[in-house]
């Protein structure tokens, strides 16, 4: 744990309080060196306000935070680290191509005022982004983790299914933003896209999954009528409540030449013939869940 200081002694005290945490965390894997995280955080000394910020090396991350020091090594461990390493132990094998940083700022004053004067953004959300030009996620943690362990999903996805279209990536990535832990392994929970996603169900207006699945990523993001992430999501809770998500996971990797939109392999995973009878199912499987 390193608290930034002034002066002359600053880049010292995060070499060797670096150091200490790369200690604790030596047995993880990754490709980088504990002498790469050492001078990836001296480097840091250049974008780190002067007062009040704690830095973290929480492999394969580096975690700042204006929060107090205890706290931000609270979320390194109990958020970061506790993601990551249910990620890993279900789906992903290779850490993340760089070393990326974590900005966690306390309130949404403290996120508004550094985002812009450390990365010179005007974020469009109030709860958090990754920036792939800063390589860093930068969130306003008073909204909750939720976002923060969205985001971690990508840069894991990234790295080890760089294939993997837009619907199943932000399908991931969404579920895991209201998580929790299941006989030690992470696990979506319901959340607040649930309630639109209903509204489309009984309104008629959500695709087929077919649909779903052929979307381009330029389509996924830009002209999503209010459904595409919500769909995604609740399909992949359903594929997880079933018992079928990691194993849906894993074949889609093995299969995404031959079948680069999952579709295929979806269809397989159920042991569905008919998926327009799937999709009749799922429906009610949804309008059936609650949140909160």
């Amino acid at each position: 744990m390193i608290t930034r200081h002034a002066g002359q002694k600053l880049l010292a005290a995060i070499l060797a309080a670096a150091m200490v945490v790369l200690a604790d965390t030596a047995a993880a894997a990754a490709p980088f060196t504990d002498a790469d995280y050492a001078r990836h955080v001296a480097a840091l000394k250049t974008k780190v306000p002067d007062e009040g910020f704690t830095v973290i090396i929480q492999k394969p991350f580096v975690v700042i935070g204006d929060e107090s020091p205890a706290a931000v090594r609270s979320r390194a461990l109990r958020t970061v680290k506790w993601a990551v390493d249910r990620l890993k132990a279900d789906y992903f094998k290779n850490d993340p191509n760089e070393i990326l940083d974590i900005w966690l700022f306390k309130d949404k004053a403290s996120y508004r005022k550094h985002t812009r004067e450390i990365f010179g953004d005007d974020p469009d959300t109030p709860f958090g982004y990754y920036s792939h030009r800063h390589k860093a996620l930068i969130m306003n943690i008073a909204t909750g983790g939720g976002t923060l362990v969205h985001e971690i999903v990508h840069p894991f996805m990234a790295a080890n299914f760089p294939a993997c279209p837009a619907w199943f990536n932000e399908g991931m990535g969404s579920l895991y933003e209201q998580a929790g832990e299941r006989r030690g392994h992470i696990v979506g929970l319901t959340n607040w896209r649930l309630a639109g996603l209903q509204k489309a169900i009984r309104g008629g207006t959500v695709p087929s999954f077919k649909t779903l699945t052929a979307t381009t990523n330029d389509a996924f993001y830009n002209k999503d009528k209010g459904t595409n992430y919500a769909q995604a999501r609740y399909l992949c809770y359903y594929l997880q409540e079933k018992d079928l998500l990691v194993t849906f996971y894993h074949a889609f990797v093995a299969a995404h030449k031959e079948d680069p939109t999952g579709y295929e392999t979806l269809r397989k995973t159920l042991g569905a013939k008919d998926m327009d009878a799937f999709q009749k199912r799922w429906e009610a499987f949804v309008l059936g869940l609650k949140f909160p």
